[in-house]
């Protein structure tokens, strides 16, 4: 009979050689498939025994050509379904693929479920029911362009899936993944070594590794398989082969494994899937960090980790401190020790500081991830003694200098203000062009574009000594230190979420409290360069009606109520925005229903608002044509349009403060004559000591009646 079975990419050539040893004839290995050939004995042995395969299919028909509803009816029709199955059993029909006719994988399965019932109807006038859930048949038609194949679900999905591991930590490791990582990582060729994971999580590579050194059969702890419920079943012969795996397993092998992780509710549940497993007592789990990790055994072993990795915004410092220092405590602590270690980004592998002997690439789930292998030698040590982790550049020192000296300049002014959000180092050496905003106990660092005559890989590693160095220089945890990216923001962009992490915290501000939050958006959800003008709304609101537009988070709204305002009126186009203003009045309890919210486009709000404001706070965004605005805005074209609908809500002896962040932006004072206005310009005053640097950081003007 001909079967394929599939797996994930990067491990086809496992399960080719593992297929020939099992005594099937490979005929084809493709992407993510072996074919092969076999009598039934051995293709249920194969379910039973494959470490690396994720469904066995065995082939009913191969490559016939379909092209539409009609002809995939027909072929379907004339099938020998009875081979299979018979009218008294539920069948279901799984359908991948299109073509120029059948162009929905949905459709295509409903007329091979009709071409099935069909037959059965003309052959015993009963036609069997279908269990799309749990059928006792799966049928599977798989369609590429024209060509047709169509196979019985041999072993039932997902061969992965052991049954050990009912409790699992937040990034599980496939079975199969991690079966083919113990392979690769060269720990068989002597199981006397140990093997170390200092990610162990809830165990898989342990467990697998204990699976292959006892050869136990992983499907030996399965329920059942889909060729149980074929008519060509025999159950005694099946159980004769069940026992002789039995048989084959080795108790007498007791290799030495050994699994660390910070998290013991992890291990808690580690340790439960290794006694699932029948292994508890093959592995070793305790507590341990990876960053001060310590070889576990004097004798020289191997050290397999799939370590943590993610495309979060925030996690990238984290990330690369700890593969620094990992590389770090490789060659302090690991002489003659091999290292396989599973990452995400083979660009990061960098960051390790050692000379790769190989790598392997696999599919992790949707993730490509590469699989290094490191011989940790003494030549790979050499002049590497105990201390911090290196630099790339020694010239990095002068940035760590930079912020020592900037952090010690603002201390008094910090503390005076009652200020505990504010930018510490802003481009102030041009090779180091990143700005570092403190707030609190936690950091955001934007990563400005590098000029284009700057190598990106000089760029990158100078950007990888920024972020260990404010860690170090400003004693902040990794895991509180934000890495983004400026650049010029198009549409709803700076709306949305750059992976939601849920990390808020509370920040001070002349007295008033808000919300931020650094890892979730590009933004935090306060501009720290607008401190002043926030202060300056605060200090003319007392008594007076005030309308805080393009207002973001409410900071500035929260600063008026705090000054006293008669009424408070937050616009902005975001609900997420307005929600956040509103926790802002919360923190600072403010109550009153003369503290309005209200969502929409600030230029249409204005056009259809009659009222009347004392002060008016008017921020708009330099550039948008995000979807939710009638037409797209440049502050610097449309400002004075936007000026002049904002003045007729202006109360007569009124102020509007006017602000935007746009480089070399010229007001149009001329224009603003002629309609009967005077403006000042008060960016100097608005300029906190943090900003002193940075003299095109924002621009802002009063504006009155003539």
């Amino acid at each position: 009979m001909q079967f394929v079975a599939l797996t994930s990419i990067g491990i086809e050539q496992l399960l080719h050689q593992e297929l020939t040893e099992l005594g099937a004839e490979v005929t084809k290995q493709r992407v993510g498939a072996v074919e092969f050939s076999a009598d039934s004995i051995t293709a249920q042995k194969i379910c039973l025994c494959t470490r690396f395969a994720t469904r066995v299919m065995m082939v009913l028909k191969q490559g016939s050509e379909i092209e539409d509803k009609e002809a995939l009816y027909s072929f379907a029709r004339f099938q020998p379904w009875q081979d299979f199955f018979g009218p008294d059993q539920s069948f279901a029909v799984e359908f991948n693929g299109t073509n120029r006719q059948l162009k929905n994988t949905q459709f295509g399965g409903l007329v091979i479920k009709d071409a099935v019932c069909d037959y059965f109807n003309d052959l015993y006038e009963r036609r069997p029911n279908v269990n799309k859930e749990t059928p006792d048949v799966r049928i599977v038609a798989k369609l590429n362009k024209d060509k047709l194949t169509l196979y019985i679900d041999y072993s039932g999905p997902r061969l992965s899936q052991r049954g050990y591991r009912s409790a699992q930590g937040k990034a599980p490791l496939k079975e199969h993944l991690a079966a083919a990582l113990v392979m690769r990582s060269g720990w068989t060729q002597d199981m006397s070594k140990p093997l170390f994971d200092p990610t162990c999580g809830s165990g898989t590579l342990l467990i697998e590794a204990a699976l292959i050194a006892q050869n136990r059969a992983p499907g030996l702890t399965r329920d059942n398989f889909a060729f149980e419920r074929l008519p060509s079943f025999r159950v005694a012969k099946f159980k004769e082969l069940k026992q002789s795996l039995r048989d084959n397993i080795d108790e007498s092998a007791k290799p030495w494994l050994i699994g660390h992780d910070v998290n013991t509710r992890v291990l808690d549940k580690a340790r439960e899937n290794a006694e699932r497993a029948g292994v508890a007592d093959l592995i070793e789990f305790a507590v341990g960090d990876i960053a001060t990790m310590k070889a576990p055994a004097k004798r020289s072993g191997v050290l397999l980790a799939n370590l943590p990795y993610g495309e979060r915004l925030g996690s990238m410092a984290e990330i690369v401190s700890l593969y620094r220092q990992l590389g770090h405590q490789l060659k302090q602590h690991f002489n003659e020790w091999r290292a396989a270690l599973l990452i995400s980004e083979a660009e990061m592998l960098k960051l390790f500081k050692l000379v790769k002997k190989k790598q392997y690439k696999f599919k992790n789930g949707p993730l490509d991830t590469v699989l290094a292998l490191y011989d940790i030698t003494e030549q790979q040590t050499q002049g590497h003694g105990e201390g911090k982790t290196p630099l790339h550049y020694e010239q990095s020192t002068a940035f760590a200098n930079r912020l020592n000296k900037n952090k010690q300049g603002l201390k008094k002014w910090l503390k005076s203000d009652d200020i505990t959000a504010y930018r510490i180092y802003d481009a102030d050496i041009p090779e180091y062009n990143v700005a570092v905003d403190v707030y609190q106990d936690s950091a955001v660092i934007y990563e400005y574009a590098a000029p284009k005559n700057i190598d990106p890989a000089v760029a990158q590693k100078r950007l990888q000594d920024v972020l260990m160095l404010t860690c170090e220089t400003l004693e902040i945890p990794p895991a509180k230190v934000a890495l983004k990216e400026r650049r010029k923001q198009k549409g709803d962009s700076q709306y949305q979420s750059q992976g939601s992490q849920g990390k808020t915290q509370v920040i001070s501000e002349y007295g008033a409290q808000f919300e931020v939050n650094l890892f979730d958006y590009l933004d935090t959800g306060v501009f720290l360069d607008h401190r002043l003008a926030r202060k300056h709304v605060r200090d003319i609101s007392n008594g007076k009606r005030v309308l805080n537009l393009f207002a973001y988070t409410g900071t500035a709204s929260v600063q008026a109520a705090l000054g006293g305002a008669k009424s408070v009126t937050t616009v902005d186009m975001s609900k997420t925005y307005l929600q956040w203003a509103q926790r802002n009045f919360a923190l600072n309890k403010l109550k009153s229903p003369r503290y309005r919210f209200e969502q929409g486009d600030c230029i249409e709000w204005l056009k259809r608002t009659r009222g009347e404001y004392d002060v008016i706070f008017l921020d708009p965004p330099t550039f948008s044509n995000s979807k939710r605005m009638r037409d797209s805005f440049d502050v610097q074209r449309d400002h004075v349009d936007l000026i002049q609908h904002a003045v007729k809500l202006l109360a007569k002896q009124g102020t509007l403060l006017f602000s935007n962040n746009k480089r070399g932006f010229k007001m149009d004072t001329d224009a603003l004559a002629l309609l009967g206005l005077q403006c000042e310009n008060i960016t100097q005053q608005t300029r906190s000591p943090d900003f002193a640097r940075n003299k095109h950081i924002h621009n802002a003007w009063l504006i009155r009646h003539g």
